[in-house]
C-alpha cells in the first residue's frame, strides 16, 4: 500500500490527467495508480493524501469517518469574537449549513512558506489568520463560510488531514513523501 503525504501547490488541479496546460499532479508526482483521497481547489494549497488503497481513500475522504481536516486561512479583515462564534455555529449558506467547527484566530504560522504568486496587499486594510477545523468538506465550504461572516478567504491552506500534518512533516509546496497508514492515525 502507498500512502504519499503531498503538499500541492497553489494553482495545481487535484487531478493527473492533462487539462488544457494547467498543472496537475501528475507534474509532481510520479508514482503509478495513487490517487487523491479527498480534493482541494486549484485556488487552493496544502496537505493532500494520495493513495493506492480504496478503502484508506474512502476513509479519509467520506465525510461519514469524520476525518478531522484543518485550515490555515488569511482572511480579508479583523476576526473577531462575534465572526469567529458564528464561524464555529451552523452556519447557513444556502444550499446547506455547516456542521459546528472549531474556529480560532491565530498569528501566521513561521513555518508557512510565501505564496507564488503572492496575495494582493493593501495598507489601508488589515487580514486575519484563521485555523478552522471541519469534520465534513463540501465544494469551497471554507471560502463560503468566511465570506458569510464578512471575512473573504485571501488564502487556503489544508495544514492537517486527521493526525498528519504539514507542521511535523514540512514539506514546500510540490514536494511529497511516503507515510504509514498508522501515522495517519488508522
Amino acid at each position: 500500500m502507498s500512502l504519499i503525504l503531498f503538499n500541492k501547490p497553489f494553482q495545481v488541479l487535484c487531478q493527473f490527467s492533462r487539462q488544457d496546460g494547467r498543472a496537475t499532479l501528475a507534474d509532481y508526482v510520479s508514482i503509478p495508480n495513487v490517487y487523491p483521497a479527498g480534493r482541494l481547489d486549484a485556488d487552493s494549497e496544502g496537505l493532500l493524501l494520495l493513495t493506492d488503497d480504496g478503502r484508506l481513500q474512502h476513509s479519509i475522504a467520506h465525510p461519514d469517518h469524520k476525518q478531522a481536516k484543518t485550515y490555515l486561512v488569511q482572511v480579508d479583515g479583523v476576526a473577531d469574537a462575534a465572526s469567529l462564534a458564528r464561524l464555529q455555529a451552523p452556519l447557513d449558506l444556502g444550499d446547506f449549513t455547516t456542521k459546528p467547527c472549531k474556529a480560532v484566530r491565530i498569528a501566521e504560522p513561521a513555518w508557512l512558506w510565501p505564496r507564488n504568486p503572492p496575495i494582493r496587499s493593501r495598507a489601508e486594510q488589515a487580514t486575519s489568520w484563521l485555523a478552522i477545523t471541519l469534520q465534513e468538506g463540501k465544494n469551497r465550504q471554507v471560502r463560503r463560510m468566511t465570506a458569510a461572516v464578512g471575512l473573504p478567504t485571501l488564502r487556503l491552506v489544508r495544514s492537517a488531514i486527521g493526525a498528519i500534518s504539514l507542521a511535523s512533516h514540512p514539506l514546500l509546496p510540490g514536494e511529497w513523501t511516503r507515510v504509514t497508514a498508522a501515522e495517519l492515525g488508522k
